[in-house]
């Protein structure tokens, strides 16, 4: 990979320069960190291997699992490895990797995250055409959409960021590489740049967050009309989405939908979007589900159960 400039590698900030909060924030991020592997393992090992692979719902929530592994991987070692040295360092290409991979998985979670609000919205609002809509291959053509779309987002951001010379001061007041800090330090006016950042970046997250907010409201609207127990199962479902939504869109928003530089709080709302809400998303989606629960349940007494007797053989 061409490196444009003299840096071969930048000096990252991290998230503080004092020892005790780094150790605190070590112990922190790590157990977040095996929390969320094991927890969208769970969901993708348990819905994969149950009748819930048939369902949209809990299709798109295994996909939506999936990515989350991919797009925190992305940073989240290298943050947790960081705050264990005194120099906190990563190399131009890796740096590019994570401004691709972060916008590449980011934009197919909020896709997925689309879609999975566009299966509640049929399945409440038009319950008769449910399985005519989201029939399995149409759920098909909406993830290779998703992935479509990342693509289509980050390969843009990518070649932008490539074209960037760095031939000055090399440090980014950050935990990994995105393109508003590596705007900052590059060594040429950067301001359309920036402007095209927010267009790309900015208002898609800020159009998709509206439209997934009118969609839940006019489900809300539409749950008038249904009985007490359809009422409350909807809402708990809907209401475990919208959390999901919020927790992922409302920092990002914050991060890419105003001015094209950076604030000392941008590293707090990323922390929300990268690793906070993918942690937090087996959780939200399991406590109050009780197919999911159910589901769990079987596939993993059968895989204990099975071993057991596999080894009462031997």
């Amino acid at each position: 990979m061409e490196i444009k400039g003299n840096v071969t590698e930048f000096i990252l900030f991290g998230l503080s320069d004092d020892p005790n909060t780094q150790i605190f924030c070590f112990i922190f991020f790590f157990f977040c960190y095996i929390s969320l592997l094991t927890g969208n393992l769970v969901i993708l090992i348990s819905i994969h291997f149950s009748h819930l692979f048939n369902q949209p719902m809990y299709y798109f929530l295994s996909h939506l699992s999936s990515v989350d592994i991919y797009y925190t991987s992305s940073v989240t070692p290298k943050l947790i490895q960081n705050l264990l040295t005194k120099r906190k360092t990563i190399s131009y290409d890796y740096c590019l990797f994570q401004v691709f991979s972060m916008h590449f998985f980011g934009s197919i979670e909020v896709f997925i995250l689309t879609a999975m609000a566009l299966d509640r919205y049929v399945a409440i609002c038009k319950p008769l055409h449910y399985m005519v809509i989201m029939s399995r291959k149409k759920c098909n053509l909406l993830v290779l959409v998703a992935w479509a779309g990342g693509a289509a987002h980050s390969f843009p951001q990518l070649s932008m960021t490539l074209k960037l010379p760095f031939c000055g001061p090399n440090e980014i007041d950050h935990y990994f590489c995105d393109i508003f800090p590596l705007l900052k330090i590059a060594c040429t006016d950067t301001y359309m740049s920036g402007v095209l950042v927010v267009l790309n970046s900015g208002i898609i997250v800020l159009v998709i967050f509206v439209i997934l907010s009118v969609s839940y409201a006019i489900i809300l609207w539409t749950l008038r009309t249904h009985s007490a127990e359809g009422r409350r199962k909807a809402l708990s479902t809907c209401g475990s989405h919208f959390t999901v939504v919020v927790l992922f869109f409302v920092p990002a928003i914050f991060s890419y939908v105003r001015p094209p530089t950076t604030y000392s709080e941008d590293k707090v709302f990323a922390l929300f979007y990268t690793i906070i809400a993918p942690m937090f998303n087996p959780l939200i989606y399991t406590l109050r589900n009780t197919e999911m629960k159910n589901a769990m349940r079987k596939v993993w007494y059968q895989k204990i159960l099975g071993k057991e007797n596999l080894n009462q053989l031997h």
